[in-house]
């Protein structure tokens, strides 16, 4: 089947996603719409950087950026050059718990994009050359970030929150780490995470039904079942109540704090959501912003988010202030936390993050590649082909007493773990 001939007819909204299958039992969920001739595609491979191997953390970024330097018959030169020639956007990235990317294409280059994913996917040709210049593009990295204030905080805080386990390991590696990968380690993550009965797909974009069956099986389908995951074992934030000093000679400490959470597949994640919305993940509304930026002046940005991954959950949260006001920049995120713990938002801070909530939900699909990612980390997650249709209706339905429950689930007794890169005077 010619790709490029494929005919598109009628548009379809993110909210009305369908189900395509493929050889090789390979599903995607499909949107189609011809409005502009470009295909969109994203997809995730279950396993990531928690299955890097001992010792080598980074092998699974590694992977993810090899991906793409020459397959097949073509070296790195070659493929980068048959991408750039028909203007494919063809990128790979590893997180925690899996390894994915995306593709995108005018439609008439359709047939080419295939092909090329094909070839990166089944035949990556992981060339000792190109081995190596990552690896030293990696190292280059690691190294300026050894006085990054930010990185340091982050990195000590996942050690300490997640120790002995996974998530405790950085993501990106050490100097020391990437530095004992190997051609053998990449080969065998490869061929333990890249496989068709691993993977979730979304596209998106002027392809019909068929045409992407096709696709689908021209691509993922050429590939063989994935190996066997480790298992990673459920954990939560440890050492609640510690703070933890990265000693830095800089004039301002930046924080990062942490505590429970709740997972995306949780039903207690959309009260979970509002709430952080209002203890600090609303930009300029949110009390943390008021209070610590606002009132007081004690930092320029403040926020708190939801971390969910496969075998953990947390809320953590992000500052940086002077050294001498650490402390005070604590006791305040720390009295934001106790009074929504014992008295909750009013009826209206409530309403208000729940309006913003669903008024803002829609802007995360103005693009097709958006609408993709968004749709393949929905299926991913596991919710459910009608989650879009149903997300919205879900955040307005939540109420105090929902509130109360996350509070309760994520808050407990307000204790966090604390982790200030700086030389705070008053921590």
């Amino acid at each position: 089947m010619n790709l490029a001939e494929t005919p598109t007819r009628t548009a379809t909204s993110p909210t009305q996603a369908k189900s395509v299958a493929a050889v090789g039992g390979v599903e995607a969920w499909h949107v189609e719409s011809p409005v502009v001739p470009m295909v969109a595609l994203a997809f995730t491979f279950e396993g990531g950087a928690a299955q890097d191997p001992e010792g080598k953390a980074g092998c699974a970024q590694m992977l993810a950026r090899l991906l793409d330097e020459g397959a097949g018959d073509l070296t790195s030169d070659a493929f980068q050059e048959r991408l750039a020639a028909r203007a494919i956007e063809l990128s790979f990235h590893a997180g925690p718990d899996a390894v994915g990317g995306s593709l995108k294409t005018l439609v008439k280059h359709t047939d080419e994009a295939i092909d090329l994913l094909a070839l990166a996917l089944t035949k990556p040709r992981l060339d000792q050359d190109a081995i190596e210049r990552v690896r030293a593009q990696t190292i280059a990295g690691l190294r300026y970030q050894q006085n990054d204030p930010g990185v340091l905080a982050s990195r000590r805080f996942f050690k300490e929150a997640f120790a002995g386990h996974p998530y405790g390991r950085p993501s990106s590696g050490t100097i020391e780490s990437i530095s004992a990968i190997t051609r053998d380690d990449l080969l065998a993550l490869h061929a333990q995470v890249i496989g068709r009965g691993a993977v979730k797909v979304a596209a998106v974009g002027a392809i019909d039904a068929a045409a992407l069956a096709d696709a689908l099986g021209r691509s993922f389908g050429a590939l063989p079942e994935a190996g066997t995951l480790r298992a990673v074992p459920r954990t939560t934030v440890q050492d609640l109540g510690r703070r933890v000093v990265v000693d830095l000679d800089v004039p301002q400490s930046v924080i990062r704090f942490g505590m429970a959470g709740v997972p995306w597949r949780d039903p207690d994640f959309i009260p979970a959501y509002v709430l952080n919305h209002i203890l600090g993940g609303g930009a300029f509304t949110s009390r943390l912003f008021q209070e610590v930026r606002e009132k007081r002046g004690l930092a320029y940005s403040v926020g708190t988010s939801l971390v969910s991954h496969r075998s953990a959950a947390m809320t953590w949260g992000y500052t940086a202030t002077k050294n001498e006001r650490v402390g005070e920049a604590l006791a305040v995120i720390g009295d934001e936390i106790g009074r929504l713990i014992t008295e909750g938002p009013s009826d209206e801070e409530l309403q208000k993050a729940k309006d913003y909530l669903t008024g803002s939900y829609a802007l995360g699909f103005d693009t097709s590649t958006k609408i993709a990612h968004q749709i393949v980390q929905i299926a991913f997650e596991g919710l459910g082909m009608d989650y879009i249709a149903r997300r919205n209706d879900m955040v307005a339905s939540v109420t105090q007493a929902d509130i109360r429950r996350a509070a309760g689930r994520t808050f407990a007794d307000g204790r966090m773990l604390v982790v200030a890169a700086g030389r705070p005077t008053d921590f």
